[in-house]
């Protein structure tokens, strides 16, 4: 691949470090308010940043342009890039262009996002696994008349089911699995193999009161498990449908480290011995506009970041 892959999984591995951010909030934000929150990351010297790209979210490549403008050396990475969103030749430009400016800070993660979403947009959801071969074909393909990127930019694929997991490790530089347990890295790195980075989102209540951590890992996992994709993957790894439907405290659990920063720190540590390389924690407060620096903070002193 010319300019989009290529970069090799292990040097992928070592540019995001073992342990990230993974941050809804910052897209909730101004600019100059989500800026401010970037860079205090950047002191707290945590090694990549992630974004994601919902219904109603920022652009995910103006997003990561503003970021990467606002910030000094943090790398950036699209979690996820909604192909349903852009045209190849669009996604694989812009990120080029993204790459180009900022090389080994620009990280694209893609993904063919869910039914519900993409029929909102008015796209059709198809076979997931073809669309995203197809579309990977077309980024290959796109024509691009600015100097390409030196070092390539790397790619990664949002990926769950073990098919998914396979083209990862053919056709990109690693794999980005959200919203899974413990119980799926071990099976994510088998069928990635050894060379692709697994980059593995934990997301995490940091508190006390259990109740109360409950409450709010609740609130986030509810629309999660409404969506077809990530409730056939937990049915996949043995999760029954009364606690799917019933989004038992155990499921909670398993999908979100509630806790004091000993136990998020144990969660991580879960996933990094399981096999993922990379591991970006997405801290959920009270508030979904709230960037959680303070306990961002309390993680990178535990980490000895």
């Amino acid at each position: 691949m010319t300019g989009l892959g290529g970069y090799g999984g292990r040097r992928l591995a070592a540019l995001l470090g073992r342990v990230g951010i993974w941050s809804f909030a910052l897209q909730r934000l101004a600019a100059r308010d989500e800026i401010d929150a970037a860079r205090q990351f950047e002191t707290l010297r945590y090694p990549s940043l992630w974004i994601p790209e919902s219904l109603g979210s920022k652009d995910a490549m103006a997003h990561a342009a503003l970021l990467l403008a606002g910030t000094d050396r943090i790398p950036l990475a699209t979690g996820i890039a909604n192909i349903h969103a852009r045209d190849p030749m669009a996604m694989a430009n812009g990120a080029r262009a993204l790459g180009e400016a900022y090389p080994d800070r620009f990280v694209l993660g893609i993904g063919v996002s869910h039914a519900p979403s993409v029929e909102m947009r008015g796209g059709d959801y198809g076979k997931p696994l073809v669309q995203m071969q197809k579309y990977i074909d077309a980024m290959d393909a796109a024509q691009y008349a600015a100097p390409e990127p030196n070092p390539p930019v790397p790619l990664v694929l949002a990926a769950l089911g073990p098919k998914m997991l396979e083209l990862a490790a053919r056709r990109a530089d690693g794999a980005h699995p959200y919203f899974v347990p413990v119980e799926h890295t071990p099976i994510a790195r088998q069928h990635l193999g050894p060379e692709p980075c697994l980059a593995t989102e934990v997301t995490a209540v940091l508190t006390t009161d259990r109740s109360a951590g409950l409450d709010i890992a609740r609130r986030f996992a509810h629309n999660y498990l409404l969506l077809p994709n990530y409730a056939n993957n937990l049915r996949r790894l043995g999760w029954s449908d009364t606690d799917i439907e019933s989004e038992s405290d155990k499921l909670i659990d398993a999908v979100v480290a509630i806790g004091d920063v000993d136990a998020i720190v144990r969660r991580v540590n879960d996933h990094l011995a399981a096999g993922a390389d990379h591991v970006c924690v997405q801290i959920r407060a009270e508030k979904s506009t709230d960037p959680a620096v303070g306990a961002y903070r309390e993680l990178a002193v535990a980490f000895n970041l």
